[in-house]
C-alpha cells in the first residue's frame, strides 16, 4: 500500500509520477526496464543505512517506483537504491513534490490522531496508502485504539507484493483487537472499492475516508467530485471525510508542476483551493476548514503565523476533514 502509486502497468515501474498514488501519493511509472540507469548505479547509500534490505520475492528494484520514492522522502525505509537517485533528481527539478509529500504525511498523522481520538472512529478507509514510513493509518489509529479496523485500497501490482511482506512484519501488523487488509481496487471503481472495504468494516457504522494526494488522476473536477460524494453518500452520518493534495494557484509551484507534467506520461492535476473545498460540500467542516497543511490542528511550535512553514512549504499542499451530519 503505498501513498503514492503508479497505474497498472507492473511491478517494475521506471520514471515515477511521484505525485501519484495510490496515495499514493502523486506517482505514475513509464514503462518496465531491467536495467539500472546510471544516475542509479551512481548512488552510494549513508554508511550504516540499508534501505529496503532485501526485496520481497519477485520485485524488480533495479528500476525506481513512485511509491518508494514518496517512501524515501518522508525518511521511510522501504525504498532502494534506484529510487533514492530519482527521489533526489525529482526534488531537485521538482521540489514541491518532496514538499508535499511531508506536508500530507504530517497532515495524516494529525487528521488520524482526531478521528480515532475525540471525533472516536473506529473505522478507516484510506484510498491511495502510502508505504509505512512511521505514522500510517493504522500504526496511529491502533496506537489510540487497539480495536480499530483499517482498510487500504490500491490498485497498483507492486503495491500488493510491498503491503504482504510489510503486514507480515510484526512492527507493523495490526494489534490483535483490531484489524488491517488491503483491497485491490481503483478509486474510480466505486463498487469494488465498497465491495472490499464491507469484508472487513460494517459500513453501517461511521467510517473515516482518507483520500491524500489521489484526485488529482482524475483530470476531470466534476468526476472526481462524483467519485468522492458516491464513496461519502455509501457511508452513515457520523462518517468522515478527510482530504489532503496539492494544489495551484501559486507561481512556484504552478510552474513546476507544469513542468513535471511535461515529462512524465501521466500527469497529475492540481486544483485551486477552492475547488479542493467544494469536495466537502455537504459535509461539515471541521475547524480551521481548508487551508494549507501546515495550519491543520498543527502540533507546538508550527502553530499559524508563527514562521515555522516557508511559503512554498504551504502553498505546496491544502487539507480538510468534514463530518456527514
Amino acid at each position: 500500500m503505498f501513498r503514492k502509486r503508479a497505474p497498472r502497468h507492473g511491478a517494475g515501474a521506471t520514471v515515477p509520477d511521484p505525485h501519484v498514488a495510490p496515495r499514493s501519493h502523486p506517482s505514475q511509472g513509464p514503462a518496465n526496464s531491467q536495467a539500472r540507469s546510471p544516475a542509479a548505479a551512481a548512488v552510494t547509500e549513508p554508511a550504516g543505512r540499508d534501505p529496503g534490505g532485501t526485496p520481497p520475492p519477485g520485485l524488480d528494484v533495479s528500476t525506481a517506483h513512485p511509491a518508494r520514492v514518496w517512501n524515501y522522502w518522508l525518511g521511510g525505509r522501504d525504498y532502494f537504491a534506484a529510487d533514492r537517485a530519482m527521489g533526489e533528481r525529482m526534488s531537485q527539478e521538482f521540489p514541491h513534490l518532496a514538499q508535499t509529500a511531508q506536508a500530507e504525511r504530517a497532515f495524516l498523522v494529525r487528521a488520524v490522531r482526531f478521528l480515532a481520538g475525540p471525533a472516536r472512529i473506529r473505522q478507516f478507509l484510506d484510498i491511495g496508502a502510502g508505504l509505512p514510513a512511521g505514522g500510517n493509518t493504522h500504526e496511529i489509529a491502533q496506537r489510540i485504539a487497539p480495536d480499530t479496523g483499517i482498510v487500504y485500497a490500491d490498485n497498483d501490482p507492486a503495491v500488493v507484493v510491498h503491503a504482504q511482506a510489510l503486514l507480515r512484519n510484526p512492527m507493523l501488523a495490526s494489534t490483535p483487537e483490531g484489524v488491517v487488509s488491503y483491497v485491490d481496487a481503483d478509486l474510480r471503481d466505486v463498487t469494488s472499492v465498497l465491495a472490499g472495504s464491507a469484508r472487513t468494516l460494517d459500513l453501517s457504522k461511521p467510517v473515516a475516508l482518507i483520500m491524500l494526494g489521489v484526485l488529482g488522476h482524475i483530470d476531470d473536477h466534476g468526476a472526481a467530485r462524483s467519485l468522492t460524494s458516491q464513496l461519502m453518500d455509501a457511508l452513515p452520518s457520523g462518517s468522515y471525510l478527510a482530504i489532503a493534495d496539492g494544489v495551484a494557484g501559486s507561481g512556484p509551484v504552478d510552474d513546476a508542476q507544469q513542468r513535471y507534467n511535461g515529462a512524465v506520461p501521466v500527469p497529475y492535476h492540481l486544483r485551486r483551493p477552492d475547488q479542493l473545498a467544494s469536495f466537502f460540500d455537504g459535509l461539515d467542516l471541521i475547524e480551521p476548514g481548508v487551508v494549507p497543511c501546515p495550519r491543520w490542528k498543527p502540533d507546538g511550535l508550527t502553530a499559524p503565523g508563527s514562521g515555522a512553514a516557508r511559503p512554498l512549504d504551504e502553498a505546496a499542499a491544502y487539507c480538510g476533514v468534514a463530518r456527514k451530519p
